[in-house]
């Protein structure tokens, strides 16, 4: 798909039918016997699922015979690297082809390849095309694939007629993004969710809109996939309001529609007639066949279902049948979660992703039937999103991937109702805020350290590799380093098991890696009573000892307190035991820790809240485990100080945790300090001797500085102005005394160069594109020349806050392309100013 966003020409009504005539090669469709790999874009080339996957349906490494179709792209590029791809996964370049079909010139090859498009209609290419086991269609724009392959009357080219029989004799159909988009015969070309849901289709499209939104234009597609509409880039873009609207206008009711996301795949078996689930993400599954649409010129429907697949789970498309992973439990009656989630309305809402926002609180949480989000422009006009469960719905839940929670669901009732949403400025929004009455404790840093921190932000992938051997190395100051790793967050000593495992198969040794016994928790899998660990432990002059000649000591996630409760005595004083940590860290030895496990890691420790509720109502001094670790108000106790450079956060992307960063760094925060939201799967490495900072791993960290931000009688205590935000990740680094961000060398600045130009409306919710805090700065402001500042509201009640970031002269992005075709974004000093609002709900008729 191509990423500039299009304008309309021609608008039409919701009933409108495509009479392109249909392109499927045989009336017949049981004689189909070739399989599909559908992949919703930015496939990585890290993705051995997929590629395995693709290459195994090939007739494997030695047998397979692979064509790849430029034509959706605009150079050779994307094709050149997934033929690098293909060699690396085992195959030989004598068994990859390049087809030599496209319908433009290519930048940066003396070639015309614009003349290739003749190449179509060539026996020999035919040919050719007919004696492949597997044909790829990379990304790119799909009409470009479409144009190059069928004639202007819509009949046939040869080559498609040739991909065609392979296809049908067995072969394999294969493409991303572009390359999926052209599966199903109804393709979607373009357009949003704001956009279908506004009941916007056009049949003509251009670049450079004026509009917020993004009309969607459908043209006939190849028809490869006979089981619905396809969409890709689901999930990052937020497609399921355009994927439900096409669906209903196309009177899909037989069919299900599929949205896949990136990095994944739906493989298509044609004999079985199932769909299955591969890759990192998931596909949303889609069910009008029970819709009851409102007669409106806007969306305005009921009992629309969603369901949700991951890899490994599959789909008999002739029944309709769900069948799960089994190596997940159903959550129905045994839900985890028992808090009252807010509705989904900004970058502020935790989970705010669609298919993380309705798995943690709705699928996994036993107090909430129902939820809610929003859609609108900057005028306020848009739609309510509600999703319910009903007695169909049934959720999925386990691990991958070591600690990181994997939901499947299905049946979620999905409802939408035009809505107008107004917000009036009122800095008196919030009265009864509470300032915090904690008091930082004085850590005793009179000795310099010599050791080292890595700080994990939670949900640490065993596959992580960077982050793993990061720590090692660290580790490694001598060939028989010791790592003793602490439980006390834990409820179980399973997690403390698995790192350890983990670091075996990293290359440590087993009999280096010991579980230090120290908790406050009894693990109640085990015969013994690790609830009395702390207390008989934690002053142990035997254990401190043995502390002491330990190089590395490793945090695990959980609930902070626990950790401070097993190391801090009842007067807060350091035990025996943490004194000998501070020894070894002092003489050259790394902490680690993950989620919990870098809570612990500053001076001031937030132990609990959430970024709306903070920001609204202040801070507390009683603690709720569960619900303060997903809401409420801020929570703060004593950390353990290993960290001397500010507070860290953790969770940052997934739980939103901005709003309270900002909060906790303005009571309890030192100016000259910057504060720390560490993403999850990523690692903020600190080199205390040069003090310098380096991120690791597969996300960010969001850098706060309050230095500047404007004080004055007028701001509320829920009001700042010029909080200036970076956002750095794999490779960037830190300085710790001045500031100085120093960005990959392998990024491009974007400043003057800015890929996009469009208005962007609200982040409001589920359906906003991009929808992390990260993403949609990015791809919407800072590498937008279309926009000098951009919005999100949070709100709940009547009451919330309008977020607005804004580009200054120092502002900064930086680009490149990881991991294959995925885009790497840093950006640097972009301002927030965050102001009280109250809001009202109208409904539209």
């Amino acid at each position: 798909m191509n990423k500039k966003w299009m304008s309309v020409t021609l608008a039409v009504t919701l009933g409108l039918s495509l009479t392109i005539p249909s392109m499927s090669f045989a009336k017949n469709k049981d004689d189909w016997n070739g399989n599909l790999v559908i992949a919703g874009g930015t496939l990585g080339s890290s993705n051995k699922e997929v590629y395995n996957e693709f290459i195994r349906l090939a007739g494997g490494k030695k047998k397979a015979k692979i064509g790849i179709i430029p034509a959706a792209s605009s150079s050779l590029k994307s094709s050149q690297s997934f033929k690098t791809d293909l060699i690396t996964y085992g195959l030989h370049e004598q068994q990859i082809e390049i087809v030599p079909l496209a319908n433009q010139d290519f930048s940066g090859t003396p070639e015309d390849e614009s003349k290739w498009k003749k190449n179509a209609n060539n026996k020999k290419i035919a040919r050719t095309i007919e004696n492949y086991s597997a044909v790829w269609f990379v990304g790119g724009d799909q009409l470009r694939i479409t144009d190059t392959l069928v004639k202007s009357n819509g009949h046939r080219t040869k080559a498609l007629d040739a991909i065609w029989k392979m296809y049908r004799e067995g072969g394999v159909i294969g493409g991303t993004s572009a390359g999926a988009a052209i599966m199903s015969e109804v393709m979607i070309t373009g357009g949003d969710s704001l956009g279908a849901l506004n009941n916007e289709f056009v049949r003509k499209s251009k670049l450079n809109s004026s509009k917020e939104f993004e009309p969607v234009h459908l043209e006939k597609g190849l028809g490869f996939f006979r089981y619905g509409i396809v969409d890709q880039h689901f999930d990052e873009r937020a497609r399921l309001g355009r994927l439900v609207m096409t669906a209903l206008k196309e009177k899909s009711k037989k069919q299900f529609a599929y949205g896949v996301d990136e990095d994944t795949a739906l493989i298509v078996n044609n004999k079985q007639k199932t769909v299955k689930v591969i890759g990192r993400s998931g596909v949303s599954v889609v069910d009008v066949s029970r819709a009851k649409v409102t007669d409106s010129d806007k969306a305005h429907f009921q009992d629309v279902y969603i369901s949700h697949l991951v890899s490994g789970d599959t789909l008999n498309v002739s029944t309709k049948e769900f069948f799960i992973s089994d190596h997940k439990d159903e959550t129905k009656k045994y839900e985890y979660y028992e808090f009252k989630p807010l509705d989904a309305t900004g970058v502020l809402t935790s989970y705010g992703r669609l298919k993380e926002y309705l798995s943690y609180s709705l699928i996994d949480n036993r107090t909430t039937d129902a939820v809610k989000s929003y859609l609108y422009d900057s005028k306020g006009e848009g739609f309510q999103l509600t999703f319910r469960k009903t007695d169909n719905t049934k959720g999925y839940w386990g691990y991958k991937d070591g600690q990181k929670d994997d939901y499947s669901f299905t049946n979620v009732a999905f409802d939408v109702a035009p809505k107008k949403v107004s917000f009036k400025k009122n800095a008196n929004a919030f009265t009864e805020y509470k300032k915090s009455s904690f008091i930082p404790p004085v850590i005793d840093r009179s000795e310099p350290v010599k050791g080292n921190l890595l700080i994990v932000g939670g949900s640490l992938g065993s596959s992580n590799q960077d982050v793993y051997n990061k720590f090692i190395d660290l580790a490694k100051q001598q060939e028989d380093s010791r790592v003793g790793i602490i439980p006390a967050a834990s409820s179980s000593l399973s997690s403390s098991k698995a790192f350890k495992e983990d670091l075996v198969r990293y290359g440590m040794s087993s009999e280096n890696i010991e579980i230090l016994p120290l908790a406050v928790t009894d693990d109640k899998k085990t015969p013994e009573d690790e609830s009395k660990w702390a207390d008989l432990n934690k002053n142990d002059q035997e254990l401190a000892e043995n502390v002491e000649k330990i190089d590395a000591v490793w945090f695990v996630g959980g609930d902070q307190t626990k950790i401070t409760d097993s190391l801090l005595n009842k007067n807060g004083t350091n035990s025996k035991v943490l004194n000998a940590i501070w020894k070894t860290y002092r003489n050259g030895a790394v902490l680690g820790g993950t989620s919990a496990g870098a809570a612990i890691m500053s001076d001031v420790m937030i132990a609990g809240g959430g970024s709306h509720d903070t920001l609204a109502s202040g801070f507390t001094n009683t603690y709720d485990g569960m619900l303060q670790q997903e809401g409420g108000p801020g929570y703060l106790e004593r950390g353990l100080g290993f960290f001397e450079h500010g507070i860290i956060d953790q969770h940052f992307d997934n739980k939103a945790r901005l709003g309270r960063l900002i909060a906790v760094a303005d009571e309890k925060g030192e100016p000259k300090n910057l504060s720390y939201g560490i993403d999850e799967d990523t690692a903020l490495v600190i080199f205390n001797e040069e003090k310098k900072a380096e991120v690791v791993g597969r996300g960010g960290v969001t850098l706060v500085d309050l230095s500047q931000q404007l004080k004055s009688p007028d701001l509320g205590e829920s009001q700042f102005k010029n909080i200036k935000l970076s956002w750095i990740n794999q490779g960037d680094l830190l300085d710790l005394k001045t500031k100085n961000i120093t960005i990959n060398e392998k990024k491009e600045s974007t400043k003057g160069y800015e890929y996009y130009e469009h208005i962007v409306p609200p982040h409001s919710g589920v359906l906003s594109a991009h929808g992390r805090l990260d993403k949609f700065i990015s791809y919407n402001l800072v590498d937008n020349a279309g926009a000098e500042s951009v919005n999100s509201y949070s709100f709940n009640n009547g009451k919330g806050f309008e977020l607005n970031f804004s580009k200054t002269e120092e502002t900064e992005g930086y680009w490149r392309y990881t991991d294959g075709q995925k885009d790497d974004y840093s950006f640097v000093n972009v301002i927030l100013d965050i102001t009280p609002v109250y809001v009202k709900i109208d409904s539209i008729k």
